[in-house]
């Protein structure tokens, strides 16, 4: 039978649970302060030991050092600078829609599954140029409450010292999985907060209180983050489901707690239903990401060594909750006044939980059956929090000096079994060694128990020594990460970051034209970073048929279409309606703006235009020129020089797949290409898959492409000499192929035309709201509207105020016929998923308030028949 405790059920035969919950609710006043007050002190003690680890880095805010590394200076630091630019109402766009990247994408996916942490609108009081100080906010306010949270949980299981409790809280909130896998990821550091939170859910379903109030807490928890609510939820749902198995009630009213749990969990989901059918539908509409496959589970060894705090080395799970709650975990076993039962089964669970980090099947339950692109052990955060509950529950019995030594005896053999690893550098050993500190303390606290002011010192001994060693573990694990070029951090916000915003806000023009941040030099989101509207994009929800519309004309992009680039051609700016954009001075310090002809951003196409699906195109140049609805290039015959002598018939054009390229030697001769256009063109290449250098004019350029994962942009090898000829040297990398009509030569002069006839022809304004565009024509206008935004789905266009419709597209750009004759286009965005979401949270909110009322109306008419009674 479990010790009793004020959140532990452990029920007499037939009592009356409301008469318990009543009993609860009337504990004295003067016990919850100590609860309120070590709740606290686990907050300010994990921020603080945060922050100290950060200023003897120096990292930033407390030194030069940014932060923004991987993906928090990539996508996370400039959705934060949106985020403020929306709560400002300085951006273009809207929730619904994004207007500054990926020449138009929708965003509230976006918003749900990165913005969605309440302490990212913390953004909002904060200047533009110091968006990463609010971003920091984020990750260590989120640490901070996820503490004094867990402080609180753990008190809901077992009864015991708040001071104790809060300081194995405090190795939860500064976890090795917050260390390494949740800082980076700010929407993450929500799940930190969600496992408490839950715990404390569902341990009010096993008093049969707060149903209510639980089921909110769900939704905040999967609001805030679904991708870390779903392990929380695993994770506490587990929980659970040992402490019902270890509770005495008859198993009827066990299974009634259960069910309850998950009632309360599903209505709480089903109010946070937009985030997730918006975020799913968003997510099958996006650019597939890289096959992720994993690679079987770490060593044993490795893995365990992973226990241990300080350390970061490969793919492993991150686990480790400091020394003093890995010591207390060792020593539970042998605590003989914890009924067998209770330890077999918490024991089972960590075990459990544990190996189902690095079992296949598991590891896509944990991920939403999905196998993430990077870490596979994301869940760990689960096992963390299970552990803080172990050690907890051994703490919490006072566990006696013999007990104690035997689970040192297991952390030493531990010590021995992974001592060879990898993992164990110099400050796990530390840290490791430093066990011995809270060996000795908690041997002092137990001779000592019954000397309160002893006792007293003894406890801020032992939290002075776990604030430093939180300080020491952060301090170590941050060291090995920085020191690896996979960290090193991305250029956000800096006196150069700083002048190019200023660049772009005073060349800003949209609606009627782009201003293009240029040329990616600083995260992959350059258009939310330092505003304007480029085609730079770095998402999960990167829609596929913009990905796909952007790369057949011509721009490049990274990771398998899941990065997109802005055109760095004349042509593709002319088709997107880039005005102005930045360029990067020779010698790569400082970034000029360049003007360019542009016309509007929505044109007009005469009848029988061809769009997609009515022709082919033989090549991106054709694919160009049908768009602008012009000609603009010469495609010349691009010929191997002696494709027939030097080597055969393994250096001849293939059909289909066309030049064939050796892996060329360091100082090889490399493939040699000719073709002849006329002077004074300019020659562009589009080799998109090319891994190689390529040299023409007395140039070299060098090509990154790898199918699918890398598309190279149109190069532009030089203007065309006198005599026609173009020459163009190829060392290749590997063994490939690049297209068989590669090359087009640029009439620069036809392109003017062509964007004077454009704006001749255009519209007469051009009008974009939140998630909306309008073009006003001149009455009777004949032929087809080109709006230079991808076709994402959710696009409805109607003229002159007719019924929406889908639009057809030219070249994956949206294209709306006016018919007859037409003055007006309107064409406006709804979010697919979105109504499903709305309508499944109204059905989920109209139950919520019908059993919030029936709970009221049952409770008031007991109360109105005791007062009649005592009158």
């Amino acid at each position: 039978m479990l010790n009793p405790s004020p959140g532990t059920v452990t029920p007499r035969q037939g009592a009356d649970a409301t008469s318990q919950a009543a009993s609860a609710a009337r504990e004295p006043r003067r016990n919850r302060r100590p609860q309120l007050a070590a709740a606290w002190f686990a907050a300010l003690v994990s921020m603080s030991a945060y922050c100290l680890a950060m200023a003897v880095q120096g990292t930033y805010p407390f030194g030069p050092r940014s932060r923004a590394v991987n993906d928090l200076g990539n996508q996370f630091v400039p959705f934060h600078a949106r985020l403020r630019d929306l709560m400002h109402g300085d951006a273009n766009g809207d929730l619904f829609f994004n207007w500054a990247s990926g020449y138009g994408t929708p965003f509230l996916a976006d918003f749900f599954t990165y913005l969605m942490n309440p302490f990212s609108w913390l953004v909002g009081v904060f200047p533009r140029d110091s968006v990463e100080f609010p971003v920091f906010l984020v990750t260590l306010l989120s640490v901070g409450l996820a503490a004094g949270l867990m402080t609180v949980f753990l008190g809901r299981i077992h009864a015991g010292s708040p001071w104790l409790r809060a300081l194995l809280s405090i190795g939860f909130g500064l976890s090795a999985w917050m260390i390494t896998d949740g800082f980076s990821d700010p929407m993450w550091m929500w799940g930190l907060v969600a496992f408490p939170v839950l715990g404390i859910a569902y341990d009010w379903c096993l008093h049969r209180r707060r149903w209510v109030l639980g089921a909110l807490l769900v939704t905040v928890c999967w609001a805030g983050n679904f991708y870390t609510a779903a392990m929380a939820t695993i994770g506490m749902g587990l929980v659970l489901l040992v402490r019902v198995l270890l509770d005495e009630r008859p198993a009827a009213e066990r299974v009634r707690v259960l069910a309850r749990a998950a009632s309360m969990t599903l209505i709480g989901v089903l109010l946070a239903a937009p985030v997730l059918t918006v975020s799913l539908k968003a997510s099958k509409l996006s650019q597939p990401a890289p096959e992720a496959l994993y690679k079987g589970p770490p060593p044993l060894t490795e893995y365990l060594a992973h226990l241990f705090p300080g350390g970061l080395i490969g793919r492993a799970p991150h686990i480790s909750v400091g020394m003093l709650a890995l010591l207390l975990v060792a020593t539970y076993p042998f605590i003989g006044r914890v009924p067998l039962k209770e330890r077999l089964m918490w024991l089972g669970l960590t075990v459990a939980m544990g190996a189902s980090l690095v079992w296949q099947p598991t590891i896509l339950l944990w991920h939403g059956l999905a196998m993430p692109n990077g870490s596979p052990y994301r869940a760990a955060i689960a096992l963390t929090a299970v552990l803080v509950c172990v050690a907890w529950l051994a703490l919490a019995r006072r566990p006696r000096p013999a007990e104690l030594l035997r689970g040192t005896a297991v952390v030493l053999v531990l010590v021995a079994c992974v001592s060879t690893t990898r993992y164990m550098t110099r400050g796990p050993w530390l840290l490791a060694a430093g066990g011995l500190v809270f060996l000795a303390l908690l041997l002092a606290l137990h001779r000592h128990q019954h000397d309160r002011r002893v006792r007293r010192g003894l406890t801020v001994a032992l939290a002075g020594a776990v604030f430093l060693s939180a300080t020491c573990a952060v301090l170590t694990t941050t060291r090995l990460r920085d020191s690896m070029n996979w960290w090193q951090p991305k250029r956000t916000y800096d006196s150069r970051s700083l002048t190019a915003y200023k660049q772009l806000k005073a060349t800003d023009a949209w609606p009627a034209s782009r201003t293009d941040p240029g040329p990616h030099s600083f995260a992959n989101n350059d258009p939310m970073l330092l505003a304007g509207q480029g085609g730079e994009y770095y998402s999960s929800y990167l829609p596929a048929t913009t990905a796909d519309a952007l790369q057949r004309l011509g721009a490049g992009w990274y990771i398998q279409g899941r990065h997109t680039l802005s055109f760095n051609d004349p042509a593709g700016r002319a088709i997107m309606g880039v005005s102005s954009y930045l360029e990067r001075q020779r010698g790569g310090v400082g970034f000029v703006q360049r003007s360019a002809a542009a016309p509007p951003v929505v044109t007009l196409r005469p009848p029988g235009t061809p769009l997609d699906g009515t022709s082919g195109d033989a090549s991106v140049f054709a694919r160009q020129e049908r768009v602008l609805g012009a000609k603009l290039y010469e495609v010349p015959a691009f010929v191997r020089a002696g494709a027939m002598t030097q080597g055969g018939a393994d250096t001849a054009l293939v059909p289909g797949r066309g030049w064939p390229l050796k892996a060329d030697r360091p100082r090889g001769a490399g493939a040699t290409f000719t073709a002849t256009c006329t002077a004074g063109t300019e020659a562009y290449l589009y080799a998109p898959w090319l891994d190689g250098r390529v040299r023409a004019f007395g140039k070299t350029v060098k090509a990154t492409g790898k199918y699918t994962m890398t598309s190279n942009p149109l190069f532009r090898l030089g203007t065309v000499p006198a005599d026609g000829r173009i020459t163009v040297k190829i060392h290749s990398t590997r063994a490939q192929f690049i297209p068989e009509r590669s090359v087009g030569c640029l009439d620069r002069a036809a392109l003017d035309r062509t964007v004077r006839h454009l704006r001749d022809t255009g519209p007469e304004r051009v009008e974009a709201a939140g998630h909306s565009i309008s073009a006003t024509f001149a009455p009777g206008t004949k032929g087809t509207a080109i709006v230079s935004v991808p076709a994402t789905p959710g696009w409805r266009c109607s003229v002159d105020g007719g019924r929406p419709h889908a639009p057809r597209t030219l070249g994956g750009l949206m294209a709306v016929e006016l018919g007859d004759g037409a003055s007006r286009l309107s064409c406006s965005f709804r979010t697919p998923g979105l109504r499903l979401g709305l309508a499944a949270s109204g059905a989920a909110a109209a139950l919520l308030l019908v059993v919030a009322v029936g709970h009221t109306l049952r409770t008031r008419t007991p109360r109105s028949s005791s007062r009649s009674q005592r009158s």
